[in-house]
């Protein structure tokens, strides 16, 4: 009777190179002492229930009957603690030979079933002729056939491309700036604080012109008057420097001050 006549599917088995399993429960106390009870467990899909590992445990004896045993076992191969640990799937056929079949190594908990070298030799073989049908029909798309020049080869188009991707690339990313650190900002005022104090910002003079000026004001008047006939003294034949005379407001002690230039008339 065919299956597809009747509308059912058929069963396709998973590859179990693509799967993997492990229990939580088990993970934190995983040691070689109880690898073996782990692996056993239900839900692991890699472990055969006919095997004779599943025998002698329902028969609660030693798994060192295995070696008297005929038929598919399973055996801890190699142990790396505490992160990994290889068991081997074999068809023993007396106590001194046997023929492998699978091995499962447990990373972190996790079982995968090793590749055989068939399927690692397929996928190499796979992946590189991948690469090269890739690069083929990558360098036949440059190609170019003319009647009366034969072919060669044109790359402005791949230029082009390349050029319109990077230019779609920048406008599409702006570089974002970073913003300052706490510690920058803290290095930035102290250094701006050490220039302050070297350095210090002139202050506003404001002049005094009050009434009631001080005898400070009035001495440095007559001072600079005295001082007036000293500099007329010591210039130059061709120089002649004039003191103009003070108004009335410096004998009250107020400040002499010059008279205002004269405007050209017009």
């Amino acid at each position: 009777m065919n299956p597809g006549r009747l509308g059912l599917a058929p069963i396709v088995q998973e590859n179990p190179l693509w799967i993997s399993w492990h229990d939580s429960n088990w993970i934190p106390v995983l040691n070689p002492g109880n690898v073996m009870d782990y692996f056993s467990e239900k839900s692991n899909p890699f472990y055969d229930r006919t095997c004779n590992n599943e025998i002698v445990r329902m028969q609660r004896q030693s798994l060192e009957l295995l070696n008297n045993m005929t038929g598919v076992e399973y055996i801890l191969l190699h142990v790396q603690d505490p992160i990994l640990y290889v068991i081997r799937k074999q068809h023993r056929h007396s106590p001194t030979e046997a023929t492998p079949m699978a091995d499962y190594y447990i990373i972190a908990g996790t079982v995968y079933q090793a590749p055989d070298l068939a399927s690692v030799f397929n996928s190499r073989i796979l992946s590189t002729v991948h690469h090269l049908q890739t690069a083929f029909d990558e360098a036949s798309s440059y190609s170019r056939y003319h009647p009366s020049k034969g072919y060669s080869w044109d790359f402005s188009s791949n230029k082009a491309i390349a050029e319109k991707t990077k230019t779609q690339t920048k406008k599409e990313a702006p570089v974002k700036e970073e913003p300052s650190s706490i510690f920058q900002r803290q290095r930035v005022d102290m250094l701006l604080g050490d220039l302050l104090r070297k350095f210090p910002l002139p202050l506003p003079q404001v002049a005094n012109n009050t009434a009631g000026g001080t005898g400070t004001d009035i001495n440095a008047n007559n001072n600079h008057g005295g001082a007036g006939s000293e500099n007329d003294h010591a210039a130059s034949d061709h120089t002649i420097i004039k003191q103009e005379p003070s108004d009335g407001s410096a004998g009250r002690g107020g400040n002499s001050d010059a008279p205002p230039e004269k405007k050209m008339k017009m």
